[in-house]
């Protein structure tokens, strides 16, 4: 199982990686990181996807009511059962597309209280969006975080 390192350095092969993070949603602070950074600063990048990150797993529109973004807890349904969604964070992933690239956001689980996510930036020309969520759902899967 890999630790942050070598899961942010999996992240960079694939094809038309640019930047990878490991971002504490948070506090909006980087727990890794490899390669560039859009804006050339790793910790404003990290800032700024964290925005996103919480937003994506703190608003009733993209986490819907009876989930709890901060302990990792599925969707509850009104009868107080598991409305068929695994325990996990609320959102799996966003993808934010530019001109020029694609951005990809994976929420992590962990055993612990933890608002932790993926985020590998891809050229638009050479990445290839579909094999990046795949890899990026299996590397936040083995990820071991110490």
């Amino acid at each position: 199982m890999p630790g942050i390192d070598e899961c942010l350095l999996e992240a960079m092969a694939l094809p038309g990686a640019r930047g990878a993070a490991l971002v504490d949603w948070s506090s909006g602070l980087a727990l890794g990181t490899a390669g560039e950074s859009p804006v050339g600063d790793h910790e404003t990048t990290a800032a700024e996807t964290a925005e996103l990150a919480r937003a994506a797993a703190e608003y009733e529109s993209f986490a819907p009511a009876g989930t709890d973004p901060a302990h990792g807890g599925g969707a509850v349904s009104s009868a107080g059962s598991s409305a068929g969604l695994s325990a996990g964070p609320p959102v799996e992933d966003l993808i934010v597309t530019t001109r020029t690239g694609y951005h990809v956001l994976r929420f992590v689980e962990t055993s612990f209280d933890s608002s932790v996510f993926l985020h590998l930036w891809l050229d638009r020309a050479d990445g290839n969006l579909a094999l990046a969520r795949h890899r990026l759902r299996a590397l936040a899967e083995g990820l071991v975080l110490r």
